[in-house]
């Protein structure tokens, strides 16, 4: 037979040749990375799940946690500037599709505004997301460990809201004095101190009537307990060290977990945001050279569009299951 007769399957979207389902080979190959990619994302949710509902009893409560927002220092914004980012990386999308629509038009001067508004809102969220981990990692309440691992926090009685160690902690005369460089003193081997010892903690607690202490664990109302005052000066015989920020080791809102999880999920996937601000700044400065328009199409900005896309995608997951629910 002639090998130069095509058969009917040969004909069909399954026959191969070098566009199967009419789609290039870098479409392709972006579109195995992106179901790769999603994979890994699925098995570090899927992980974050288990965890959660494991302890579920003593998970930290996300509403309790990412409170702050920029420039309102003091100032309780529950989610506020988690909800901020989330919107400037869906807005970043949307010009990214308006971006892929006019390279498709051959409208070099829109290619070029809405992929630079897209790097701009990139940049906003990876700034957003460093400037949450900076206060997350320095904290801004304190609290105490006890032998067993259990975080135990501080609330003020009369208002029901969280204590700083700050607001009643005492500065004993025994404990080290922090010296500046002036003094000539330099403590090399010493390492991180807290800002407060336990012992002087431990002897502002007990002179503050108004201070009780409110352990991890949820109660029936979706709070965490607070203890009465003498179950929490008994509580306080417990209590090993001080905690302040979060780390992979320690975390003063409440599970390690809950702390490992933050860094390696959000970590990841900032990575990913950063890359994709990167190459879109690539991608960027190829249109401004008229790289794509000699080339007669703008399918690279097509292909890095959706990687963006799916970057935004795995971030509506991240922020449903564990900002959300």
């Amino acid at each position: 037979m002639d090998s130069t007769v095509t058969t009917g399957a040969e004909d069909s979207v399954w026959g191969g040749g070098n566009r199967p389902l009419g789609a290039s080979y870098g479409k392709l190959m972006m579109w195995f990375f992106i179901v790769s990619d999603a994979l890994t994302f699925s098995g570090f949710l899927v992980s974050y799940g288990f965890s959660r509902f494991k302890f579920i009893e003593t998970w930290p409560i996300a509403d309790e946690v990412f409170t702050h927002f920029p420039g309102l220092h003091g100032v309780e914004a529950p989610m506020y500037y988690v909800a901020f980012m989330t919107f400037i990386l869906i807005m970043s999308s949307v010009t990214m599709v308006l971006a892929v629509d006019a390279g498709h038009r051959m409208m070099k001067n829109r290619v070029i505004l809405y992929m630079f508004l897209t790097i701009i809102g990139g940049a906003i969220f990876v700034g957003s997301q460093a400037w949450e981990w900076a206060t997350f990692i320095k904290g801004d309440y304190g609290a105490l460990e006890t032998r067993g691992g259990r975080i135990l926090q501080f609330v003020n009685a009369e208002t029901g809201k969280r204590a700083a160690l700050a607001d009643f902690s005492k500065t004993l005369p025994e404990d080290r004095i922090k010296h500046e460089a002036s003094n000539g003193i330099w403590y090399q081997t010493e390492g991180y101190k807290t800002s407060y010892s336990l012992n002087e903690v431990i002897e502002g607690f007990k002179a503050s009537p108004n201070i009780l202490i409110r352990t991890e664990t949820i109660n029936e109302e979706g709070e965490k307990t607070v203890l009465t005052r003498q179950e929490s000066l008994a509580k306080l015989k417990d209590a090993k060290l001080v905690v302040e920020g979060a780390n992979l080791i320690r975390n003063e809102y409440g599970s390690r977990l809950f702390a490992d999880f933050f860094f390696f999920i959000t970590g990841f996937h900032g990575f990913h945001v950063f890359s994709g601000v990167v190459i879109n700044v690539i991608i960027f400065f190829n249109v401004i050279l008229g790289t794509y328009e000699r080339r007669g199409h703008y399918e690279m900005v097509e292909k890095v569009g959706l990687y963006w896309h799916f970057v935004d995608l795995v971030w509506v997951f991240v922020f449903t299951f564990f900002y959300l629910v």
